[in-house]
Order: C-alpha cells, then structure tokens, then sequence
C-alpha cells in the first residue's frame, strides 16, 4: 500500500479477497491458510483441522505447483486488485483505497495496521465477492475484524458484504459478455455462468449462496433482454469441486459437454478479479475438454478486474448502498 497522510475525516475502503501465491515459494502457504481456515474446512477440533489440512496441502502441492507454472509463477488477482485499486483512487480522491487477501499476502492485520498508523478513523470492508457465502465473505470479513481486535484498532466501521442486485454492476457484465461476443449472433451461443461450488452440506446448514447465484442468473437474464442479447440457453454451473462429498450439481465440465452440439461461452459469475479458477480451469482446463468434444466456438469471458465499469459500480455502491454498521 503506498503511504498516504490522510485528513481525518477521510474514509479507507480496503477490498477483501481470497488472495493467491505471489510466487511458487507461496503455494503452499496460500493452499495452508486455506485448508485451515474453518470456514472451509469446518473442522471444530483446531488440532485435527491442522492435520487433515496437512494432509490436503501435501496431495494438492505439486499439482498446484504446475498450475501456477502454466500461469507465469503466480496468481494474477494481487496484481489486478492493485490495479483496481489505483483506478479508484484515480476516480475518487475523496476516499482512500487498499485492498487485504485473506490467505496471502497483504494480509488484513498488515494493510489494517497501515491505516492505523496513517490515522484513518472510518473504514469499510468491501466483500470484493459478489454474492454472500460463509465460505468466502464471511471468512474474509471475520479475518478482518479479528485483525482490527488485534490492533486494538476501533475505527467507525461498516462493511458492504454482497452486491450481485446492483444495476451498475449487472450492466458491466452484460457489456463484458458482448465484448466477448466480438459481434457474434449470441442466439448461436449456450452462455453458461460458471461459479465456485460449494458442498451441498455448506448450503443446506443455511448458506445463502447458491441461492443467491440463482437469483443473480435471474436478474442477468433480465438484464439481457433490455440489452437484446438472446442467447440459445442460458445455465448455471459449478466449477472446482475438491473431496469426496457431494457438491452443488450441475458441475460446469458437465453442462460443457451436455451442449457439445453448440458454441460456448462461460462467464465467471462468482470472481470479480481473476485468478487460477478462471485463467487455469476455465480458460486452459475446460477448452481443452472443449476441443476433445469438437465444440466449434469455445469463449470465455475475462472477470471485471480493473474495467471502468467495474470501478464506477464499486464507487456507486459506496455512495448510494445502505452499509452493514459493525461494532
């Protein structure tokens, strides 16, 4: 984060996110703090979490390794955060912007810490995941507010936690999906939103998750109509799946291959930056399969990253959504 002298009655916006290895040196941190969080391995025992987590990281390591070779030796979703980040600040001068990885560096308690210092006395928390999941948004704002808690840091604090119903938002995504078109028919497409899965388990203990993926589709579609964007089907799926445990159906490999028949173009609904799940297995992963089943068109749509679309939304979300007043 660069250093900033702040008035005192300026606002920090620090992003939220998953995070991912900076270098190959981090996958196995990233993939540790993941597997020991227990939002996502939810493992009440703290001892017996560590030890299955151990064994996860050590089965997943040099598979994980190879990924982030294909992507250049790192995750891009620090790079792009920064760049987003920048690009707010260029736009909106009157807040100041950071943004906290939940499970690589920056972490919350270093980019929190900075702020401290810095003398910022309101904050907000911005779940940069669109929908809400305890997985994800929950795990990410808890980490930060322990991170407050230990830096015996109390700033007036609020928090935008979901934002998948802004308008703003929405019509990005549409833009980006025909931008992605490049001025093909949309009729000779099947678009299918491809999202992070999750355990049925997760969902049916109350996560509001696919739920809300479902609503979000619905609005979407909605969205196409005004834009007259008329696609041959339009789906749902779920990418990612990890374990033996049964997770939200239908998996995106097999809606791919349900319209084999058909051009396809995939928009990852639940990633707002990009990161190993879009550039590796949507973009490198399933066309690959793509091509093994002769589909003749196989598209996928970049995420929002550091557009201006994206920025302004975020801005207009600031200025115009009710915040989660924390305590």
């Amino acid at each position: 984060m660069d250093t900033l002298i702040p008035s005192h009655s300026q606002e920090a916006v620090v992003l939220l996110n998953m995070g991912g290895p900076n270098n190959l040196q981090e996958v196995e941190v990233f993939l540790r703090n993941m597997f020991n969080d227990p939002c996502i391995l939810s493992i009440k025992n703290a001892r017996l979490r560590q030890l299955v987590a151990h064994f996860i990281v050590k089965s997943r390591a040099s598979e994980s390794h190879a990924i982030y070779e294909r992507l250049g030796g790192k995750s891009p979703i620090s790079a792009l955060s920064a760049q987003l980040v920048q690009r707010l600040r260029t736009l909106d001068p009157s807040r100041h912007y950071a943004y906290a990885m939940r499970y690589t560096p920056p972490y919350a308690l270093d980019v929190l810490a900075q702020l401290q210092d810095q003398g910022f006395t309101h904050l907000t928390l911005f779940s940069m995941y669109a929908q809400y999941s305890t997985t994800t948004t929950l795990s990410s704002m808890q980490d930060a507010l322990n991170a407050l808690k230990t830096l015996n840091y109390t700033p007036t604090l609020s928090s935008i936690e979901r934002f998948y119903t802004h308008a703003l938002y929405n019509q990005a995504i549409v833009r980006s999906i025909a931008k992605t078109l490049d001025g093909r028919p949309p009729e000779d497409f099947v678009l299918i939103f491809s999202v992070h899965g999750l355990p049925e388990r997760v969902v049916l203990e109350g996560d509001p998750y696919q739920a809300e993926c479902v609503h979000h589709v619905s609005l979407l579609k909605r969205a196409f109509v005004q834009a007259s964007l008329r696609f041959k089907h339009v789906e749902l799926s779920y990418q990612s799946k990890l374990g033996p445990m049964k997770w939200l159906e239908p998996s995106t490999a097999e809606v791919i291959e349900s319209h084999r028949k058909s051009n396809i173009i995939i928009y990852p609904l639940a990633f707002s930056i990009d990161n190993s799940e879009t550039l590796y297995e949507l973009e490198i992963q399933y066309r690959l399969d793509a091509e093994r089943l002769a589909i003749k068109e196989y598209l996928v749509c970049p995420c929002l990253n550091d557009q201006p679309d994206f920025a302004k939304a975020i801005l207009d979300l600031l200025a115009h959504t009710p915040r989660t007043i924390l305590s």
